[in-house]
């Protein structure tokens, strides 16, 4: 069995009819519904296995067993890659560190055709290079970077790249390579947007982080919840709109849904894990972006650190698996996945969740 290619599709909404997809909307529809979930196997040892089947896994969506099939080979797909990197806050120190990328940024892009851009951000987001199929264009970008404001609005620029991807023919895969500290200061996305775009736009993210300064750290440790990190609800009730998340906005109906998860299994699954991913991404934004897609997370402090893990990043990412399923029971908002083997000899690596939007249109 040949495996996956260098960057693999996360979730992706299949047509029950037969017209093309409109490229502009890959919002995850409650009707139709293919979810694809990149997975790696190892040995305890860290050895990438081949040649397992669909028979060797076994997984559930929110508690209840699923139907998969192993797909195919994709490597002769199209890749549409944005390059975000922070360029403000601690980021500023680390400009230095993206040049010289070019032979490494082709090996991860492969042959296949392809499209990449390069998006900025400090406290707001900003394009530097729109989508070209010249790698060598995004590699004298990544070499010419200016330090930014003292931002480092992660989410903003992650929302910003992926509505670039949007734009991008449904043909293409779609990959973030992320450049950035690990914790977010100052986004105007909120939490539960990122937590649906990143499960909505068909995009599998892997993410290089350095350390955020002690300051940024304390300061996010003292806005969890509502006042308590396990706290699912505003203050006058769960069911409340007033002191709602900003997230709930002209959508009450996932606001009642996940008020109700509180209350029956498998539903409480879904709220703990929507708990656990919020909390998640305000201690490490970088980390939980990419275990959020499916992708994998990297640290490093210097330039010789950020070489090897893009090395070993094309490696690991050539060996996935792609699972796939339909939903037996899509219902709209946060669902919790759960990848085992046969084998309790070997380690597994998957996507852990993905969200379904209860609207045709956002």
């Amino acid at each position: 069995m040949r495996l996956a290619p260098y960057f693999l599709l996360a979730v992706i909404a299949a047509s029950a009819s037969a017209q093309p997809p409109d490229p502009a909307i890959t919002t995850l529809t409650s009707r139709t519904t293919l979810v694809l979930v990149p997975t790696l196997v190892k040995t305890k040892q860290g050895t990438v296995v081949f040649d397992l089947t669909a028979s060797d896994f076994s997984l559930t969506d929110n508690g209840i067993p699923q139907q998969i099939t192993l797909d195919p080979e994709v490597d002769s797909q199209p890749l549409a890659l944005a390059i975000c990197v922070e360029t403000g806050g601690t980021g500023g120190r680390h400009i230095e560190d993206y040049r010289r990328l070019g032979a490494i940024l082709d090996a991860l892009l492969g042959g296949v055709e392809h499209r990449v851009a390069v998006i900025g951000f400090d406290s707001k987001p900003h394009l530097l290079l729109p989508f070209t199929p010249e790698a060598a264009e995004a590699s004298r970008e990544l070499s010419s970077l200016r330090e930014g404001d003292s931002g480092a609005a992660i989410l903003d620029g992650v929302a910003f790249a992926l509505t670039q991807l949007r734009n991008q023919p449904p043909r293409f895969r779609r990959a973030v390579l992320f450049f950035g500290e690990t914790i977010d200061q100052g986004s105007e996305t909120s939490l539960g947007e990122t937590l649906r775009l990143i499960s909505d736009t068909n995009t599998t993210m892997y993410t290089f982080a350095f350390s955020s300064a002690a300051a940024a750290i304390s300061h996010e440790a003292s806005k969890f919840g509502y006042g308590h990190p396990t706290e699912p609800g505003p203050p006058r009730g769960c069911f409340s709109k007033e002191g709602a998340d900003a997230e709930y906005d002209g959508h009450y109906s996932r606001q009642v849904l996940d008020c109700l998860s509180q209350l029956a299994p498998p539903l409480r699954l879904v709220t703990m894990a929507w708990l656990t991913a919020r909390n998640a991404l305000r201690t490490n934004t970088a980390a939980s972006l990419a275990q959020l897609t499916g992708g994998e997370f990297f640290r490093f402090n210097n330039p010789k650190d950020l070489r090897d893990s893009l090395i070993a990043a094309s490696h690991n990412t050539l060996n996935h698996y792609i699972l796939s399923f339909r939903p037996t029971s899509p219902t709209p908002g946060l669902h919790v996945l759960r990848v085992q083997l046969r084998s309790p000899q070997l380690k597994i690596e998957a996507r852990p969740e993905y969200w379904i939007d209860d609207d045709p249109v956002r």
